[in-house]
């Protein structure tokens, strides 16, 4: 019986809770959840070292031989991939939300947060807000790496257009790593369905390297992409050019992506017993 009055009584909390209220709930988890981060630096590793790492084996490792490609050398394809690592990071970092969450949840800190008088979907917002901050704090690191190994920024209007379309669908994506987060039993489990999600997503699109020597099937993969759209937008945007089609489709799979996540996750915390 109370596992089934239990969501009810969630849903009637929730009720009673004023915007204002949301709010100031939201803003105390958020800052609990930098204090976290305060008290356990490490965590940040990740949002440190990989806009570096993934920088540097691209460009020296790939960038002579797609620069070559593309009609130029290493300087051709520094102007490439820069803009498509902000598509992948905005990605790739949004694991970290799920992951975090399971953990909260296995050592009880959930729990907790259950059984305050405070809105649930306060939880998760704040969640999201915070990984967004690791991600503006790992786009600075990139385009300082991108800034050293040759990238040029012509375009700054069209950098912080890339930052906030990247930055919407990265909350995007969160909604759905907060869901396996909730479903599934530990960070492992979470960790593992990312990267099976993310390593087709992130290599069959346009992120590293042209589609057009790619297979006729997987092109049509590569269309449909989301990914594949924020990079092309993302070039667009921070070379001047015609942004065309690519930036709305970006926007079209945010939305569509939160609008039928977002209730899910929130459900999902609700219900789990």
């Amino acid at each position: 019986m109370s596992a089934v009055t239990a969501p009810a009584a969630d849903v009637q909390a929730d009720a009673r809770i004023t915007l204002r209220g949301h709010l100031r709930h939201t803003g105390a988890l958020v800052r609990r959840n930098l204090l976290w981060i305060r008290q356990d630096p490490e965590s940040m590793f990740d949002a440190l070292l990989m806009p570096i790492v993934f920088t540097l084996l691209f460009v020296y490792v790939f960038g002579g031989s797609i620069g070559m490609a593309l009609g130029g050398g290493q300087e051709r394809y520094v102007q490439y991939v820069i803009p498509g690592m902000l598509a992948m990071m905005s990605m790739t970092l949004s694991q970290g939300v799920g992951t975090g969450f399971s953990q909260d949840f296995n050592s009880g800190v959930m729990d907790r947060f259950r059984s305050l008088p405070i809105g649930r979907g306060s939880v998760l917002f704040a969640k999201i807000a915070v990984e967004l901050a690791r991600m503006l704090f790992s786009t600075v690191i990139l385009m300082i790496v991108a800034v050293l190994v040759g990238f040029h920024i012509t375009h700054w209007m069209g950098l912080v257009a890339t930052v906030g379309l990247s930055a919407l669908f990265a909350s995007s994506i969160m909604w759905i790593f907060l869901t396996l987060g909730v479903v599934l039993k530990n960070a492992q489990s979470v960790q593992a369905m990312g990267f099976l999600v993310l390593f087709p997503l992130q290599f069959g699109s346009s992120i590293f390297a042209p589609t057009n020597s790619m297979p006729g099937w997987l092109q049509h993969f590569t269309d449909y992409n989301p990914l594949s759209t924020l990079a092309d937008s993302a070039r667009a945007l921070m070379s001047g050019g015609a942004v065309g089609h690519s930036v709305w489709v970006t926007v079209a799979w945010s939305v569509a992506i939160t609008v039928v996540m977002a209730p899910v996750a929130i459900h999902k915390f609700r219900t789990k017993s």
